[in-house]
């Protein structure tokens, strides 16, 4: 039975959006096939951090369909399949590395789940097609050169704040080095001082003394 919004004026601008939007596609994920064995990298929220969770195993299903579009993916941990289906065009979705080119002759590959051990096994698929989608992953992950210049800049912009709060750093120490010699200069400038004065009264009896023989010599 066919929904019965559809042919109001709202579903029909729901459908229209849905026309319209086009899906941007994420430079880090390959387009692999069904029977590919893939490593796929979400990130994850645990309480009030995040981070990125790995998933390998083999993809099952694809389906596509623009925004909606998703892919499951199968693994066995200790003797147990565990599922995960994962949004295309998610955000979360940081990238998916094909491990193994897998070759099949299905799209849904919903058999693997009555099979376990060597009955489970995919055949290996093309080298060319695997070394393909290896060369579109490392040419994603390469930076472009507008987004090079723009790192290069905020690297030089960190390092001249940089540079800045050293010299302010070492001026500081030079101030406070020169508050700390002040008063030493002033005692030493008081010593001298103190020494200028005590040397005439020390050199007075050295030339009494030398004229006592004199006196006694003439007098003799």
């Amino acid at each position: 039975m066919p929904y019965k919004g559809a042919d109001s004026k709202l579903g029909k601008a729901a459908m229209d959006m849905k026309s319209i939007v086009q899906p941007k596609k994420n430079p880090k994920v390959p387009d692999f096939r069904p029977g590919d064995t893939v490593r796929v990298m979400a990130r994850v929220v645990e309480g009030d951090r995040e981070r990125v969770q790995a998933f390998e195993g083999v993809v099952i299903r694809k389906r596509r369909g623009g925004v909606n579009s998703n892919f499951t993916v199968r693994r066995v941990a200790h003797g147990i399949g565990v599922e995960r289906t994962f949004p295309l065009h998610s955000p979360r979705l940081e990238s998916v590395k094909v491990v193994r080119v897998g070759r099949v002759r299905r799209a849904k590959l919903y058999y693997l789940r009555g099979r376990v051990g060597k009955k489970a096994r995919i055949r290996a698929g093309s080298r060319d097609r695997f070394e393909e989608l290896t060369r579109q992953l490392a040419e994603a992950s390469e930076l472009t050169e507008e987004e090079k210049e723009a790192l290069e800049e905020e690297v030089a912009e960190v390092e001249a704040e940089m540079e800045e709060a050293v010299a302010a750093a070492e001026t500081e120490e030079e101030g406070e080095a020169g508050g700390d010699e002040s008063p030493e200069g002033e005692a030493e400038a008081e010593t001298a001082a103190e020494g200028e004065e005590a040397g005439p009264e020390t050199e007075e009896p050295a030339a009494g003394a030398a004229e006592e023989p004199e006196e006694e010599k003439a007098a003799g």
